[in-house]
């Protein structure tokens, strides 16, 4: 049955090699020999097959776990750089017709204000997290053929790239929707997105129905090969994600794999982007409801064999998470993160309301763009507004071909001080902007190539001088 080339969920995700792969993992998690050939696999940035990553998942020598903590460390280094891309989600709408048993916005829940934002509001919104500083933003929205039709997204979608407020501009717009139509996946490239990303909650077939009683989510062939039509419908970059603690880590995260796989031998290039979200109370979720949660030191060896198995890959953490989680996650391969975000419909332009029930989720970090930026440069993390791959045209196997190469220092890091400064510049507070210069004088000694280092200082002077906008 397992067939990662073919175009069937239930090929590509074999429960049968799942399940062979955990007992394979079992049978050989204690074998030294074994788990000294996969860590210097992983060490030669060749990345590793789903079981090769289940062997190391099962593992519990606390020395094999800090010898992956480390290598997904470099991995990150040499692939990323020391770069943090910042983006925030927003929330078009609510309104949702499936029966997802894990979100308030299931269509059976009468506690949650159902809110839909129209073009003026968006506007609004838009404006605010543009004062904020974002330049990259990740739109989001329940499944409603009647509230929520594509029409709204491609019109929500033009709104938001010709909102230009002092300096603010949107310049690359994710989209995480309901799984739709190859027609409908070539509309969204031709209005200019960025990623497309859409979780699969579970691979667990038997699981996934449950979760999903009602809606057309119920239909698990449909949602999984979504990335399919979408690659088919011509969108380059896309991204994958499930929900831990609705179903059995391990069989997550092997699924999580083989789907990476099958991208990568199918069309050329794996996903742009895996996220890694926790389910996380909610109005009418009750996290303890669910039997799989997972505890934080399971939650960091997830995230650093996901860095180590697909190096090449971009991986977010949210707000869903706490300070605490995301600094330690930082060092174990996370190359994206949100930052100010609000998960309500409207969440940005209006004050808080203590009131207002239609977040998706409880937010775990509160603080401010201003003090996340702060807080990763102390670290000397560069918090990174880039948008350039994007609209270069560094895309799909395109960028996947410039991130295996090398040339980060070359092109995003450049680009990343670049957009910092403006940054800095445009909506820093002084104590932000006096760390921020500080760190992008010691940085732009690190672009290899003398020319374009001495191009990028030229570039900064026009930046503080006014002129924006400048990458490689």
């Amino acid at each position: 049955m397992y067939n990662p080339r073919s175009f069937r969920a239930e090929e590509f995700i074999s429960h049968t090699e799942v399940m062979e792969t955990l007992e394979y993992a079992r049978q050989h998690c204690n074998d030294k020999t074994l788990l000294a050939e996969i860590l210097a696999k992983a060490n030669r940035r060749k990345g590793l097959t789903h079981r090769e990553a289940a062997v190391l998942l099962l593992c519990e020598d606390p020395t094999v776990t800090e010898q992956m903590y480390q290598l997904a460390h470099q991995i990150k280094l040499d692939y990323y750089g020391n770069r943090i891309v910042i983006f925030a989600p927003l929330y078009l709408s609510n309104y949702c017709v499936n029966g997802c048993t894990y979100c308030p916005y299931h269509a059976k829940n009468k506690h949650i204000s159902r809110k839909k934002l129209t073009q003026e509001d968006i506007v609004r919104e838009v404006t605010a997290l543009q004062d904020m500083g974002h330049k990259r933003l990740a739109i989001e929205a329940g499944e409603d053929p009647l509230h929520n039709p594509i029409s709204y997204i491609l019109e929500c979608i033009d709104t938001i790239y010709h909102i230009h407020h002092k300096n603010g501009a949107i310049r690359r717009v994710n989209v995480n929707i309901a799984a739709t139509t190859e027609e409908e996946y070539h509309m969204l490239k031709e209005a200019g997105i960025g990623t497309y990303i859409l979780f699969q909650e579970t691979y667990h077939k038997e699981s996934y129905e449950k979760l999903h009683p009602t809606g057309p989510k119920h239909d698990y062939a449909y949602h999984t090969e979504a990335m399919d039509r979408a690659m088919t419908g011509g969108i380059d970059d896309v991204g994958l994600g499930v929900l831990y603690g609705l179903e059995n880590y391990p069989y997550e995260l092997v699924a999580l794999l083989m789907h990476a796989e099958h991208l990568e031998a199918v069309h050329g290039v794996g996903p742009h982007t895996i996220s890694i979200p926790r389910i996380k109370r909610a109005e009418d979720i009750n996290p303890e409801d669910f039997d799989n949660g997972i505890d934080d030191d399971t939650f960091a060896k997830i995230c650093a064999l996901i860095r180590i198995a697909v190096p090449y890959t971009g991986m977010i953490i949210s707000t869903r998470e706490s300070k605490a989680v995301r600094q330690r996650l930082l060092p174990l391969g996370i190359s994206q993160i949100s930052g100010g975000s609000r998960t309500s419909v409207g969440g940005y332009d209006m004050p808080e309301d203590p009131e207002d029930n239609s977040a998706q989720f409880d937010v775990s970090d509160s603080r401010t763009l201003d003090e996340v930026v702060c807080w990763l440069m102390e670290q000397e993390y560069i918090p990174s507004f880039c948008t350039a791959c994007y609209r270069e045209g560094r895309t799909g196997d395109r960028f996947m071909t410039f991130c295996k190469s090398g040339q980060i220092l070359n092109y995003c890091h450049p680009n990343a001080l670049m957009t910092l400064q403006e940054y800095l510049e445009d909506y820093a507070s002084p104590h932000t902007k006096e760390i921020g210069e500080a760190l992008i004088q010691k940085e732009m000694q690190r672009i290899p190539n003398a020319a374009r280092r001495e191009k990028a200082i030229a570039y900064l002077k026009e930046i503080a001088a006014g002129k924006r906008d400048f990458r490689f």
